[in-house]
């Protein structure tokens, strides 16, 4: 009668609320028996172990683990505890210093629920759908038992809800990133990019972390109707810096600059005395400007467009016509070429001239042939 009123009194000296130490003596599907240091083993119900869902207790303990615990209830011989309350409580005080801190956390998902993820941060957390990623995502089955990298969004003790985010932490990595990139770009510096978005004026390249923009008098040497004929979305293209705007994080590129030009070697293209077919680009006063290759002019000077006297070139040219010029001279340095229409036309009327002579002369002789066979005939 001693022993028992003297367990009844220790036991009455635990008050609810109380954290006690204890160690895992027996594993039930359901409960835990944890022996606290009074004859009286305490009990830990499966809903007491975990703020996660858990199947059967020895998903989270095993015997002889050593565990701090919250008494839940006291009543005659019955002390009910839980771990998850304690757990809770560590757990609510450290989330709140990592969230007035604004620092990341690491989670496991748990669970892939709708609408999001269940992560164990002690407690149980919550990751919208539309926080897990910078990018829609269509199934998260690859995400479950996976670990996370979080910031906390909302924490409420009150209401035992807590808000997670991963996109958060990617977007403050890729902030973090982009002003590293803009510090370190300068102007003349080729890079490699990804082109992210196509438009009328031109296109917008990832060049790690960054959009540029190449505008669309800089995506070839030559004209460009629309950006879609030269680059297609996710090619990966060279790019050259033109200027960079680090206050309103704009930055020029150029796709251009990058490629070799319509001059370069033209010498090895084209040489002096070749006849090429062109098109008439542009008429001016002393002249008209030839496209012999693409992007490549040449200057037909008014005085080489006719062997006839004229007053404009728009007298015997129009732009987008076709012509055969001769190349009188080559200067790549200079990006220089001359062109003649005239001296074309005077060798083809040479030409002519001699071809006709030739055609005198056999005409001559056959005629001096018939008219000797006649005075031959009438001196029989």
């Amino acid at each position: 009668m001693d022993e028992m009123n003297q367990e009844i009194s220790e036991i009455k000296e635990l008050s609810v609320g109380d954290i006690v130490k204890g160690k895992v003596v027996k594993v039930e599907e359901k409960h835990v028996l944890v022996d606290i240091g009074y004859k009286v083993e305490g009990i830990v119900p499966i809903s007491e172990l975990s703020a996660l869902r858990i199947e059967t207790a020895s998903d989270v303990v095993s015997e002889g683990d050593e565990l701090e615990l919250q008494i839940k209830k006291v009543e005659d011989e019955e002390i009910v505890l839980s771990k998850k309350a304690v757990v809770a409580e560590k757990a609510w005080e450290d989330l709140q210093q990592k969230f007035e801190a604004n620092e990341t956390i690491e989670a496991v998902v748990k669970d892939v629920v709708k609408g999001g993820l269940v992560v164990d941060v002690g407690l149980r957390g919550f990751i919208p759908a539309s926080l897990v990623e910078t990018h829609f995502v269509e199934d998260f089955a690859d995400y479950q038992d996976k670990s996370i990298t979080l910031k906390i969004v909302e924490l409420d003790k009150e209401q035992n809800r807590i808000i997670l985010s991963h996109r958060a932490v990617l977007e403050e990595d890729a902030k973090t990133k982009k002003a590293d990139l803009l510090e370190s770009l300068e102007e003349g510096q080729e890079i490699d990019g990804t082109v992210q978005r196509i438009t009328d004026f031109g296109v917008f390249v990832d060049i790690g972390g960054i959009d540029g923009l190449v505008h669309i008098s800089q995506l070839s040497h030559t004209h460009v109707e629309k950006a879609s004929d030269v680059v297609a979305e996710g090619d990966s293209i060279r790019v050259k810096v033109l200027s960079v705007d680090k206050e309103k994080e704009r930055i020029s590129l150029s796709h251009k600059a990058t490629l070799p030009g319509p001059w370069d070697n033209i010498a090895e293209k084209i040489s002096v005395n070749d006849v090429v077919s062109g098109t008439v680009k542009r008429l001016v006063n002393f002249g008209a400007f030839v496209e012999v290759l693409p992007g490549v002019e040449g200057l037909v000077h008014i005085s080489q467009i006719s062997t006839q006297h004229i007053g404009t070139p728009a007298e015997v040219l129009e732009v987008g016509q076709q012509v055969d010029v001769k190349v009188l001279e080559v200067n790549e340095s200079e990006k220089r070429i001359s062109l003649s229409i005239k001296d074309i036309e005077e060798e083809k009327n040479n030409q002519e001239i001699k071809q006709y002579e030739t055609d005198d002369d056999q005409s001559g002789f056959q005629l001096g042939d018939m008219i000797g066979d006649k005075l031959d005939k009438y001196k029989r």
